[in-house]
């Protein structure tokens, strides 16, 4: 029960562990929960990429406040793949690239979303069943395939073959393909005039590794995993067993999901598959990564890490209650300006988490001493952005957000040159209250490349904090459902 109770404990995302008051009108931010649909054509004209991913510890997840994943880490060479050579009227710049917008669902949401509108890619290794082909395309890199294979309790009897587990109860993941195996299994039963498998889906906010939890606790007696997934997670708990000779299904091609239509993102998708198929350099090093090593599984972030964080998040949710902003926007903010340190000191002498410079602290618009303490710097860079927001972009036509990505972007650059930047547009004949696509074409032209990666790197991190922290009080309100009922 040990490794079930720190499940449990971790499945609240560290960033998600303050109470999150969502004070800005947090659902304008949802550009990418919106119904878009559309090529790669439509995606460039967009600006970004909505990649629908699920939160384990194999495909997207936090390292204290870093994204990681092997879809993660896909998704982001793919996009280098495409943005290469982009350009634009305005400037040859980051400007006109592509970018990220990761969009964390539960495994049997994958497949609604992306028919729905809600993201241009299915990134997880899907297994490729005709079933799912009459709903969407697939691209798969070569040679790489998966065998389900049954994965027991090790006090639970042995099954030596398939049909051993005729009358047994099997919990899987909801909507995969291990339950239409099953189920096609449980034909060749009927036929042989043998018992079902009770095939018992679980609660779709749990994923193959919760599951595998409840394996190695003894509540669950018997699931079904991928090969690769199960020899990653026999190594780090110690009471599952491998049935090795009963495969459910053999040799089946994963892959990645879009929507049917989109030719031109599968040929891209192609071109880029053939970088990442197994044998390949930039493949076996990112399989490896993730499925060889057990590093990111069996080195939990230690009690004083956590004591660390809730005491930010604490601070992020003070502050963030007392000046209209979102914790997590601010949480967004601080890594990327310290990766949550505040003993950085940069060359221009910023201070802190918030990388606050002592003369903006003083200046009477903030007014907050001693930044070197953590709990003023974090006060000082939330009240600065109070201020950015409410003197520059307070404008009622300006969105909730909008006022959010003009406040991290002066933030980076200054007030004046984003002022410059939104009368450049309008003279350019773009929208001078909208960031994305629009005001961020000129402020790369007319200040640089960096504000233009400050908001869409502090915008990514945000919507995936966001998204995420939802996605963890609805998997440990499952998980407690499944310890109140019986297996």
């Amino acid at each position: 029960m040990k490794l079930l109770t720190l499940l449990v404990l971790l499945l609240i995302p560290l960033l998600g562990q303050g109470q999150q008051r969502q004070t800005d009108n947090p659902e304008e931010a949802n550009y990418d929960i919106r119904s878009m649909y559309g090529d790669l054509d439509d995606i460039a004209a967009r600006g970004f990429l909505r990649i629908l991913v699920t939160h384990s510890q194999t495909d997207f997840f936090f390292d204290q406040g870093r994204i990681r994943g092997i879809q993660y880490e896909m998704a982001l060479e793919f996009l280098k793949h495409i943005n290469k050579g982009r350009t634009n009227r305005y400037h040859a710049s980051e400007a006109n690239r592509i970018f990220p917008q990761f969009i964390p669902v539960t495994f049997a949401q994958l497949i609604p979303a992306l028919q729905e509108g809600k993201g241009d890619i299915a990134a997880a290794f899907l297994t490729i069943t005709p079933e799912r082909q009459e709903q969407i395309d697939f691209v798969s890199p070569e040679g790489r395939e998966a065998s389900e294979i049954l994965i027991a309790h090790r006090d639970a009897p042995e099954i030596t073959r398939k049909a051993d587990l005729s009358g047994k109860r099997v919990y899987v993941l909801k909507d995969s393909s291990y339950a239409k195996h099953l189920g096609a299994l449980n034909e060749m039963l009927a036929i042989a005039e043998l018992p079902p498998v009770e095939v018992v889906e679980a609660d779709e906010q749990l994923l193959t590794e919760d599951i595998l939890e409840l394996v190695n606790a003894g509540i669950v007696a018997y699931t079904v995993c991928d090969d690769f997934k199960a020899e990653l997670w026999s190594k780090v708990l110690p009471n599952i067993r491998l049935e090795t000779h009963a495969r459910i299904s053999e040799g089946q091609h994963i892959g990645w999901g879009i929507r049917k239509d989109s030719p031109e993102l599968q040929d891209a998708l192609k071109r880029y598959m053939g970088t990442v198929r197994k044998g390949t350099y930039l493949g076996n090093i990112l399989f490896n990564k993730y499925f060889d090593n057990t590093r990111w599984i069996d080195n939990p972030l230690t009690q004083s890490e956590r004591e660390k964080f809730n005491q930010l998040i604490h601070l992020f949710t003070e502050y963030g209650d007392r000046y209209g902003f979102d914790p997590l926007a601010l949480a967004a903010q601080a890594y990327q300006e310290s990766r949550f340190d505040q003993s950085l000191r940069s060359h221009r002498g910023a201070i802190g988490i918030m990388q606050l410079l002592p003369t903006t602290a003083n200046d009477p618009n903030v007014g907050i001493p001693d930044i070197e303490e953590l709990e003023n710097n974090i006060h000082a860079g939330t009240k600065y952005m109070d201020f950015l927001r409410n003197r520059y972009f307070s404008d009622d036509n300006i969105s909730a957000i909008d006022q959010r990505l003009f406040s991290w972007a002066a933030y980076n650059a200054g007030p004046a040159n984003i002022t410059r930047a939104r009368d450049a547009a309008q003279e350019a004949g773009l929208d001078p209250n909208v960031w994305f696509g629009n005001v961020e074409n000129m402020a790369a032209r007319k200040i640089s490349r960096e504000p233009v990666r400050y908001v869409a790197s502090i915008y990514k991190y945000y919507t995936a904090y966001r998204l995420i922290e939802k996605s963890g009080r609805d998997r440990s309100d499952a998980l407690r459902a499944v310890l109140t009922d019986e297996f």
